[in-house]
């Protein structure tokens, strides 16, 4: 076995850490004659063909460099193309270096294939770079960087397209789920697919609060629809390959199962006429599939999908009448202090809340007590309840916006 195949052994048996599952070994590895995995933050896999290498994925914009001589010293041929499984920055951004190359040494411009809205979603990172920059640091607590230009793909396509390159054809089917321009991959010579993010070793991605819509309903078909391929071996947007029909089956159908356990209790509840603050309290993930190392809710929260399944088919109207058009946020909090007998007292018994372990009520005071007065013993008293709230959160997205909010107070507490 090489390191990779040893790696996805240890993933599979939750050896390795859920936290740990992302980071990348930098490794390369022949996965299927003349395919290359190269396990980086966001994969790449290399394809050898008659017509040159396709590249599926193109990793991250800042990492780009390293990508670049990644993939040379796997193989140094002229790239014919790259395939976009979606436009995320972390996907599909690296392929500068290539054009470069192509330009310099007189090499065809490879061709760059993804779905039709794929395009899109440049035009909208391009007209909202500082503010992905702003959701960037906060959600990988990170200096807040975002690219500014992006590399469009010229073949485009809508449901699904056939591709072919020399020796080897690939299936690109559209299926929208994390993003709306998702493509997943299937290569049927030898029975692998890539996922992209439609599978990536942790619970789905399907309720980011920071970012545009998800749909958990359809990334659930989308799931069904490559179990029924029979893949033999699946390459995921993160993490490392899956090995042998079961295990992938086991996988894509656990995921979509995760998936549509969620949307179905919580659309259940809507007809029902309950609130979102109801369905919250009672739509959990199904217990069964609770110890699968792939579903460990460490980067996203089930709670944020329930609320974006809640956005996609109620709005976003929470079912709380005030909230419909409510007061300014410092306008109730400048109330709420005086009913409390001032922002020394929510400041009080936001910290004796903390100390009870009921941190997301004393989230809700000390936030009032910041909103009704800027002064130091507040901004000293938010730090240390969102450092605990950050410590105690499992998920990653959770994780950094509580540190940023800790980190802000502290610097409004120094001065």
């Amino acid at each position: 076995m090489g390191a990779i195949r040893d790696l996805a052994g240890k993933f599979w048996s939750g050896e390795v850490d859920p936290r740990e599952l992302w980071k990348p070994t930098g490794s390369s590895e022949e996965l299927a004659p003349g395919l290359v995995f190269l396990h980086a933050f966001a994969n790449v896999s290399v394809l050898r063909t008659g017509a040159g290498l396709v590249l599926i994925d193109t990793s991250n914009y800042q990492a780009r460099a390293k990508t670049f001589a990644a993939v040379r010293t796997i193989d140094p041929a002229p790239v014919h193309a790259a395939i976009y499984t979606h436009g995320h920055a972390d996907h599909a951004c690296g392929m500068p270096p290539f054009l470069d190359e192509a330009r310099s040494k007189s090499w065809a411009r490879p061709r760059i294939v993804g779905h039709r809205a794929v395009a899109a979603r440049f035009d909208r990172y391009k007209a909202t770079a500082d503010w992905n920059a702003q959701i960037n640091a906060r959600q990988f607590s990170i200096p807040p960087t975002w690219p500014r230009e992006y590399d469009y793909p010229d073949l485009v396509y809508d449901d699904t397209l056939r591709f072919s390159a020399g020796d080897v054809t690939l299936e690109l089917v559209h299926g929208r789920g994390e993003t709306d321009d998702h493509t997943w991959i299937w290569w049927p010579a030898h029975r692998v697919l890539f996922t992209g993010d439609l599978f990536i070793w942790v619970s789905p991605n399907a309720g980011n609060p920071q970012k545009v819509q998800r749909y958990a309903a359809e990334w659930a078909a989308a799931l069904r629809a490559m179990a029924a391929r029979e893949p033999e071996i699946l390459v995921p947007g993160h993490g490392v390959p899956i090995f042998g029909a079961a295990r992938v089956r086991q996988a894509l159908d656990d995921t979509a199962q995760w998936l549509e356990h969620l949307v179905n209790e919580t659309v259940a509840r809507m007809n029902a006429g309950a609130t979102l603050d109801q369905i919250l309290a009672e739509v959990r993930p199904p217990a069964h599939l609770a110890d699968r190392p792939y579903l460990s809710a460490v980067y996203d929260d089930p709670e944020y999908v329930v609320r974006n399944i809640w956005r996609l088919y109620g709005g976003w109207w929470d079912g709380v009448p005030s909230h419909l058009q409510p007061a300014p946020h410092a306008s109730i909090a400048r109330e709420v202090a005086s009913l409390a007998g001032g922002v020394d007292a929510l400041v009080a018994r936001a910290r004796e809340l903390a100390e009870e372990g009921d941190l997301r009520l004393a989230g809700h005071l000390i936030d009032w007590a910041a909103a009704a007065s800027d002064n130091r013993a507040v901004h000293v008293a938010r730090a240390e309840i969102y450092d605990r709230r950050a410590k105690q959160a499992n998920a990653l997205m959770t994780r950094g916006i509580f540190s940023a909010t800790s980190k802000d107070s502290s610097t409004r507490a120094s001065g």
